[in-house]
């Protein structure tokens, strides 16, 4: 009888501690056929910003793809275009299993992020970096290579079949210049109407300061013009 009441402390208290500790704020996440073509929408919609900046963004291949690049470019997107598009996606560019390598590199990675978005909730600047309770990773083939959603604290992380990723083998290089980028939108770039080729070097400067040690391949980027 002792023996059981002794198991059954253990595992309450087991329980309790599971209970209490901080659930991980980051997930990764696999996309569905119509999120992938909401996303290549909105990459089609910023085409012109993309070029102007010197982006090399991904899209599906296919003569569809084509023109919708082409009445992107003139600003003549229609509804049916979106339709079109969706239809493509789902019949011919969507594969499910094409994520999944990506999607493990991720998550062997969740918890170094983790650690290093604790570390600068520890710092207690004073300036408001913006964090956010859960981080959202959606895996996409197409885009930039990262992108965020300072509303919901989302980020979009280009892969490939392969699981490979554009500019590091380590994607926790882009996760975390996205995750700087939604700290410093409100209180920094939105406050001080930061341009966006100075944007993008705060934020590399912020990361390879602090975090410069643990990933040595960070690369500051030297696309984009500078403002006056």
């Amino acid at each position: 009888m002792r023996t059981i009441v002794s198991f059954l402390s253990i595992l309450l208290v087991s329980c309790a501690c599971a209970a209490n500790a901080a659930p991980a704020r980051f997930e990764a996440v696999v996309p569905t056929a119509q999120q992938e073509t909401d996303y290549v929408w909105r990459n089609l919609q910023d085409i012109a910003f993309f070029e102007q900046n010197g982006y090399n963004v991904s899209f599906p291949v296919g003569d569809l793809i084509d023109a919708l690049k082409e009445k992107a470019r003139s600003g003549s997107l229609t509804d049916e275009d979106y339709t079109a598009l969706g239809l493509f996606m789902e019949q011919h560019a969507y594969r499910a299993e094409d994520y999944e390598r990506g999607y493990q590199h991720v998550t062997a990675v969740l918890s170094s992020l983790e650690a290093m978005v604790n570390s600068i909730e520890d710092e207690g600047y004073g300036w408001n970096f913006r964090f956010y309770d859960r981080y959202q990773i959606f895996l996409t083939l197409y885009g930039p290579g990262g992108s965020y959603n300072p509303g919901d604290g989302s980020i979009i992380l280009l892969t490939n079949p392969r699981g490979g990723f554009r500019r590091y083998a380590n994607p926790v290089n882009t996760l975390i210049h996205e995750v700087v980028h939604m700290g410093i939108e409100e209180s920094i770039v939105q406050r001080l109407n930061v341009p966006h080729g100075l944007k993008e070097r705060l934020v590399d400067l912020f990361v390879k300061a602090h975090f410069g040690d643990v990933l040595p391949d960070y690369r500051i980027q030297r696309r984009g013009k500078f403002e006056n």
